[in-house]
């Protein structure tokens, strides 16, 4: 039996499932869909040079690596791999080869320095070490039970901040846009972030398929959104926090919490049963705010760096 790297084929549904279904498999604590591959596919922005492996078995996918350069970081040279292969089909040779067909592709497209996260566990991190990374800074996912987890009770905004929905800018995301740049700038990170191009985010992150508008929770106050918890859902019971943040001119108020609280009370409302959400471990305030609402951390992973020349 001889596994193969090759490309994914974009237009292949049989190539997209197999792709989803080994993410699932070997990261269960994010959620992909089809739809989110195919709308990751659309979107790829040319300087990004993204690319999409496959390793295949006997005409089964068992292996996938996501690769390209951190186009929207303001340092150059800054690229990415993230393999992952199903659990049951591991030690076949798989993670290596895709390993460097990724590698090829990014030192092609002038990559200095290469980041790959890796989850938190013994026969990964080797891998890894092996193949010469060297880990930095790491990050939990964390789930909670929103059928049986009692949520803390409801509170009303403080005077002078009313609570909204991203629905409710469905004519106008553009001040949603504005506090996502700037929250995002603040996101502990080994790549620096800058969102400056509003009609890129708008196709990616606003018109994402598994973006909840309705369940999404914006703090309004002076007339402009200081706080927001968005929303992911599959439709089918699983929820999954995208992104909560504040403007550094409202911190130290309690919205984060207030914004997180209404969208995990809608949500369960709505019939969701399991949320998921993830936080870099150097973000302590999130992590006492996650536990705050009775999340428990399910996995941790690392990120691994390797620097070239």
């Amino acid at each position: 039996m001889t596994v193969i790297v090759r490309d994914l084929r974009p237009g292949s549904a049989t190539d997209i499932e197999g792709f989803v279904r080994v993410r699932h498999l070997a990261l269960p604590y994010v959620y992909f869909s089809p739809e989110s591959m195919v709308h990751d596919l659309s979107l790829s922005h040319p300087r990004a040079h993204a690319r999409k492996l496959v390793a295949e078995e006997d005409g089964e996918i068992i292996g996938t690596a996501q690769t390209g350069l951190a186009h929207d970081s303001p340092e150059p040279g800054q690229g990415f791999l993230n393999v992952y292969v199903d659990p049951a089909r591991t030690g076949r040779g798989a993670g290596t080869l895709l390993t460097r067909a990724a590698e090829e592709h990014l030192v092609a497209h002038a990559a200095t320095r290469l980041f790959a996260w890796v989850l938190d566990e013994p026969g990964n991190r080797a891998f890894a070490e092996a193949h010469g990374y060297r880990p930095s800074r790491s990050a939990h996912f964390l789930r909670l039970d929103l059928a049986r987890t009692p949520l803390p009770p409801l509170q009303a905004p403080p005077p002078g901040v009313e609570l909204r929905t991203a629905a409710d800018f469905a004519d106008d995301p553009r001040p949603l846009f504005a506090l996502d740049a700037a929250v995002v700038s603040d996101e502990p990170s080994d790549i620096d972030t800058e969102f400056t191009d509003y009609q890129a985010w708008v196709e990616q992150t606003w018109k994402h398929p598994h973006l909840d508008r309705e369940l999404t929770s914006v703090a309004v106050a002076d007339g402009r959104p200081v706080a927001f918890s968005a929303a992911h859902t599959n439709g089918a019971g699983r929820y999954g926090t995208g992104m909560t943040g504040t403007a550094r001119s409202h911190r130290g108020r309690g919205l984060a919490k207030l914004v997180k609280n209404d969208s995990l009370h809608r949500a369960r409302a709505a019939g969701y049963t399991e949320a998921f959400t993830g936080n870099d471990s150097d973000n302590g305030p999130m992590l006492a705010i996650n536990k705050w609402f009775g999340y428990e951390i399910c996995a941790t992973e690392v990120r691994y760096v390797r620097a070239l020349g």
